[in-house]
Order: C-alpha cells, then structure tokens, then sequence
C-alpha cells in the first residue's frame, strides 16, 4: 500500500509540549492530546485539498476520518563463514526475516500457517522433528529468524474486539460495535533443546507488518497502522501484560512538516534480556521500504514536495533515521530528497554518509517532467551534500547495488544501461562508465569488488506501426529470464564476460522481486534460485517480429556453477514435480504446494524446499540422496 505524505509549509498547531523547530532533532513535538490530534489532521487535510485542486493524485486519508472513525560489503552478505547457507541479506550483520532457516542441522521453515522443523542431517535420515503449530484464524506466520537460542516467527494476529465510545470521544457512536483488530505478532521459542521446544515470549504491535531486521541478540520490528478505532496506538508484550498498552498521545511525535493519518510503529527488543521490556516509538506518519545497517535505521516513504517556488507539487522520498544500540531504538535526522525509491536497496549507508538512487517524472511523458534519474548523498543529519541529477532521461530505475564507493545503476525503456558511479567524493559524486545491452536487470548481486551478477529479463526491441503501416518508434518486449556477469575492472568501460537466458517469454523467478530466493556462495562457486519456466514449441516457424508466450515446461531450482574463467555453468535441475503433474499441466502453472521455494546448503548437501517437500541431494554430482514429503 502507498502511504503518500503531505508536507505542509506551515504548520497550523503546536502542542504545549512541543519544543522549537532546532529542537527537533533531539525531540520530535508530540501530538499532546485527542483535540490537538484533530487540528494537526485538519491543517494537513486543508494542504492535501490544496495539491488536490493543483492536480497531485494519490493522497491517501482525510481530516475528518477523526471526527467519525477517529484512528554492501564486498564479500557475500548472505555468507556466514560456517559450513551451512544463511539468507541472502543486504547488509553483512543485520539478519532479515525470511521463510525458511537454518542453524547448520535443523531447517525450520513456514508452511501454510505453521512452523516445520526438519532435522535435515544426515541426509539420508531426514525427519520431521517438530510442527509448531498456531490457534487457527488468529495467527498467520509469514516469517522467522533462528540463532542458536531463539526461533523467532513474525506474523499477522487479528480477533475481533469491541469499541468502548467514551474512549474515542463523546457522544460518537459506532455501529457495528464489534470490529477486526489487527496486529504484526513475534512468537519468542526457546530452542536450544530441539526435543522440548517451547514458547517463552510474544510482542505485538497494533497495524500492519512493514519490515524487520535482528542484529545479534536484537530485534526491531517496523509496522504502519491507519488511524481507526481506538486512535491511540498500542502494543503489547508478554513479559509485562497479556493486553494491549495505548500509547497516550503525550508520547507520540509527529514530524512538523508532515502529518498523515497513519501511524508508523518502530519497537525494539534484547531477545537475550527477556524480564526487559520491548521499547516502541510511535509516530505520524509511514513507511515504505527500511534499510538497517547494525547502528541505524532508515525509514523511507512517498510525499509531495510543496515549496512556494515550485509551480506545481512534485513527489519526493522522504527518509527518518533512527539509531539502535542493545534494542533501543531513538529518532536521530529527517532528509527528503526529490523523486521515488524502488526498493531498500536504493538506499545505503557507507562510512557515515547516507546514499539513495531515486526516480523522478513520468517514463510515459516526453516533455521537461520525463522520468530522470538521480544518485543523493546525505550527511549524518541527512542533509544532501552530493548529487548526480538527470541520469537517463525517458528512462526509470530498475535495480541499483551500492558497492563501497561505487554504485551501479540499471535503467531500462528499450534498452539495459548499466551505470557505474564513482561515490568516493560525497560532495562530486560522478559516472565512471556505462554499458548499454538488451534486455534489463531487476536485482545485482555482487561477485567481487570488482564484478557484478544482474538478474532480470530478455528483451527484444521491435519497431512500431501506425494504422497506415508507417513507423513510429520501438518497443522493447520482454522474454525470458537473463542472468549476466559484468566485469567493472575498467570503470569507464564495464563489460559483460557472460550470460544466460532461461526459457522464453513468461519465465519467471521469485528472484527478481525477493532477493531471498537466492543461494550463492562465491567460495564454492554456487548460485541457485527457483524458476517457473516457460517455453515456445515453434519458435523457429514464427515470424520475427511476433511475440509469443511460451506454454509451462518446468518449476523447479535451477543449481549453476559460476566462476570467471568460464562463466554459468547449469550443473542441474531438481523439480518436486513428478510425471504426472507435468501431464496435468496445461498451457500456465499455478502456486502449487510442490512449487520449489528456496534451496540452501548444509556441508555438501543442497535441499530444495517446496510446501510439500525437502529432497536432499549431493552438491557435487546433484544426484538426489533422500527426500521427505510434509504432512499437508
């Protein structure tokens, strides 16, 4: 969902508590109380109306909802330095939360509303050790971390509640009087003894679940929560009461230029110091993507840049930093910077500088407002010190990877540019070099300093016709998926050594929206993901400039060799398919329980995960070594 912010010039309302704009850094204003909530409301309703009538569009709320409802390290980061796969991560040191773990002997994974664990060695003995399961209906795990201590596993909680109306306000009624109350949910287990598995702990934050990061003992879960019934946020944690704490209104903070009705919810907690109680900061406010490294937060959402000298409001991103330190988690700067972010990795953090890629215009438009592209660079406080505007005009960011002092940045519209940028001066940020080549990247993984993997599609570009059969342009059509390998050595002159292209058009891969989906390990020249692929029988009858889906052919992982010397290397494919499935298959595939989600290693043994299934094979000649079908 897109939060879209208001920022307002002026701000209408302060509460008594709030200190001087100077003073923020250090402390946000607080909203104060339920009358001053409504006037902050109402003061950014009348901006909203104003971008409105200016022709903005995508606000999301109203003011008067509160009369009524009143609511890059060089090295793999996802390399663990044991003889066992871990997730593949962003940052080296901040775990992020995925569906399947594994501690090096056990694999725990989410599997349609409960917890599978496996022991998965040795190979040839594997066996369900343990299903954690949750009350139905009120419970929806969605992701999990493992240490060697603790199994966390977050998810959504909902029950019905009932509305008291003298605490919204009076002579406000509601009808009807039971409503759904949703909350994100970590359920704490002690695992260190594998055959008495049990929960010591949950927390919960009242909304909807953002993100999540563990760094070490802690975790920090980020949540938004529309402002509806009641209007006050709340949380709850089991190592102090069994029900949900309103935050009362003296402790939430609004940022003074920006007011939504939505609440954004950052709590923190030392999973190694259970008698303490989680800490949570709640804001007006949103989030859209957050980016950690394991002393700062980063929080990024969507507004609209409202300045008296712009004639018409233009979207920008805003960014809230944070600091953690042993669970805690403290509101430290504010940035905002022109354009759209795609995703967390737009954003970086790199020896006490902030970097982000972002978009601005429309790709579609061919005037001055055209999508351009821009690298910023921020101070500790976020404020920009360096930039790089204007960077493939016509053109929108598909992947960016922030690398040390470079980044890479892939566009697309008909082509792939690839753009290498110098970042090693954060005042005069510059473009060492570009490559342009079919198709486009959707994720970059990197090999080494000095060599980059980019996964994405095909393209075949192809001239069109008016009416009258005249030409008027090209369009690029996207076919199967592309994995290639480029060679940054020469800055000003990236090259690609290789590539691969899997399937035809409508392959696909949770890979290219999910960076999870991947396994690599550079130190045994292994790269995995799971593929749908699709294929065309009669290609070579087809005329050229005819595109064509292709019909299902297989899902499952594809397992390649990679190295410099000789590039993708496709050691095999391992399907949870069997026969008969592939004869039922028609001219799609569907989300089948047997559909390969990730794969890892342990030792020299490589397991592939579906709901229905683990197989176990040997790493060297992949040939299957065991498998075990979960209960459904």
């Amino acid at each position: 969902m897109l939060f879209a912010l208001v920022c307002l010039t002026v701000l209408a309302f302060k509460p008594v508590s709030a200190k001087s704009e100077g003073e923020i850094k250090d402390c946000l204003p607080t909203v104060g109380s339920y009358e001053n909530l409504k006037k902050l409301l109402a003061a950014a309703q009348s901006s909203r109306s104003q971008i409105l009538r200016n022709g903005a569009m995508g606000v999301t709320g109203s003011a008067q909802f509160a009369e009524k409802a009143v609511s890059a390290p060089l090295e793999s980061p996802g390399g663990t330095g044991e003889d066992y796969s871990s997730t593949n991560i962003q940052v080296q040191g901040v775990d992020e939360a995925d569906i399947v773990k594994t501690d090096g002997k056990y694999i725990y994974q989410v599997n349609q509303g409960r917890v599978i664990v496996l022991l998965a060695q040795p190979p040839e003995k594997m066996v369900l050790s343990d299903t954690i399961k949750f009350e139905d209906g009120k419970f929806s795990p969605q992701e999990l971390y493992v240490d060697d201590k603790y199994l966390v596993v977050i998810g959504a909680a909902s029950e019905n509640a009932y509305v008291d109306e003298q605490k919204i306000a009076p002579g406000i009624r509601i009808y009807p009087p039971v409503w759904g109350r949703g909350t994100v949910k970590a359920v704490i287990f002690d695992i260190s003894k594998k055959d008495q598995i049990k929960q010591v702990r949950e927390v919960e934050l009242a909304g909807n679940y953002l993100s999540s990061r563990k760094i070490g003992d802690e975790l920090y879960l980020v949540a938004n929560k529309y402002l509806d019934q009641p209007l006050r946020p709340s949380y709850r944690d089991s190592a102090r009461t069994d029900s949900l704490v309103e935050i009362p209104y003296q402790e939430i903070r609004y940022f003074p230029e920006c007011v939504e009705p939505n609440y954004l919810l950052v709590a923190g907690l030392n999973l190694a110091q259970p008698d303490r109680e989680m800490k949570v900061s709640a804001y007006l406010g949103a989030g859209e993507n957050i980016y950690a490294t394991e002393k700062d937060l980063y929080v990024a959402v969507t507004g609209y840049e409202t300045k008296a000298t712009k004639p018409a409001p233009e979207m920008e991103t805003m960014v809230y930093k944070f600091t953690l330190e042993n669970g805690q988690v403290t509101y430290a700067a504010k940035g905002e910077v022109p354009g759209t972010i795609l995703n967390q990795f737009s954003m970086d953090d790199h020896q006490g500088y902030f970097r982000i890629a972002t978009t601005k215009g429309e790709i579609w438009r061919t005037d001055e407002n055209t999508s351009k592209n821009n690298i910023y660079i921020l101070n500790a406080d976020l404020h920009i010190t360096g930039k790089i505007e204007d960077i493939a005009p016509g053109e929108k960011i598909y992947s960016v990877r922030f690398m040390g002092d470079r980044a890479y940045l892939v566009t697309f519209k008909t082509v792939d540019p690839l753009f290498v940028v110098d970042l090693h001066n954060p005042e005069k940020p510059q473009i060492l070099g570009a490559l342009k080549i079919p198709g486009y990247s959707d994720y970059l993984h990197p090999y080494d300093e000095n060599h980059i993997i980019g996964f994405g599609k095909d393209t075949t570009e192809l001239s069109q016709k008016d009416w009258e059969g005249k030409e008027f342009g090209t369009m690029a059509f996207y076919q199967g998926i592309k994995i290639a390998l480029f060679d940054v050595t020469a800055v000003a002159h990236p090259v690609q050594m290789y590539q691969e292209v899997i399937g035809d058009r409508g392959t696909d891969s949770e890979l290219l929206h999910n960076h999870k989906a991947l396994l690599f390990s550079r130190e045994r020249n292994l790269m995995a993901f799971p593929v749908t692929v699709m294929k065309i029988s009669n290609k070579e009858s087809l005329p050229d400039n005819v595109i064509q889906y292709g019909e299902f052919s297989f899902q499952g992982a594809y397992v390649y060799q990679i190295d410099l010397k000789e590039g993708f290397k496709l050691k095999g494919t391992i399907t949870h398919l069997d026969p008969d499935d592939n004869l039922k298959a028609g001219y799609d595939w569907y989300a089948s329980n047997k559909n390969i989600e990730r794969i890892l290693y342990i030792g020299d043994t490589l397991y592939t995960l579906s709901k229905s299934m683990i197989k176990a094979h040997d790493l060297r000649e992949l040939k299957e070594i065991s498998h075990l079908n979960i209960p459904q």
